[in-house]
């Protein structure tokens, strides 16, 4: 959906208030594509900064059917994004930007919310999603989810300051 902007820009003290619709039923990135389970409408107060600029202030709530990243099990995760980003419009000829700090939700003096909702979902996207904090993953050997069971298989790391010691013996060994 796309939000005219150009009253925002011209007119000190002006504000707006929206309720939109989010249309998007996944999120795809390099991460992967990720259904969303829930979600609510997105909460928006525009108003104008500065001569030229303008506020956006606003909240979304969104759910995403995701994998624990170390034992693969499917996980809910909730999300709760607050928004508070300027954009510049068309007339303000910014030199200094280069082609990766441009806006890209911007089209003219329309708002994309879709493209602005994608972008901050980007940004606020966890390092790490686990199914519960004390998650242990998968065996490295057989792929047993550790978290079900415990497998039978030798999980022990020698230390690799000893392994030129260890190289000595291997050595000596009688085969």
């Amino acid at each position: 959906m796309l939000i005219n902007l150009s009253d925002v820009f011209t007119s000190e003290g002006k504000q707006l208030h929206r309720c939109v619709p989010l249309d998007m039923q996944t999120f795809a990135s390099k991460m992967g594509t990720f259904d969303i389970k829930s979600k609510s409408d997105v909460m928006l107060q525009l108003s104008n900064a500065e001569s030229g600029k303008a506020l956006i202030e606003g909240t979304l709530d969104l759910e995403f059917s995701t994998n624990c990243d170390r034992c693969l099990t499917e996980v809910t995760t909730p999300m709760h994004l607050t928004f508070h980003r300027i954009v510049t419009s068309p007339e303000l000829q910014v030199e200094d930007l280069d082609d990766e700090d441009k806006e890209c939700f911007m089209d003219g003096y329309q708002l994309d919310v879709e493209t602005f909702v994608y972008h901050e979902i980007l940004c606020s996207w966890p390092a790490k999603i686990l199914c519960k904090e004390d998650c242990k993953g998968l065996c490295m050997k057989c792929g047993q989810n550790l978290n079900v069971k415990e497998c039978s298989c030798d999980t022990f790391v020698p230390d690799p300051r000893m392994a030129v010691i260890q190289d000595i013996f291997n050595a000596n060994k009688e085969v």
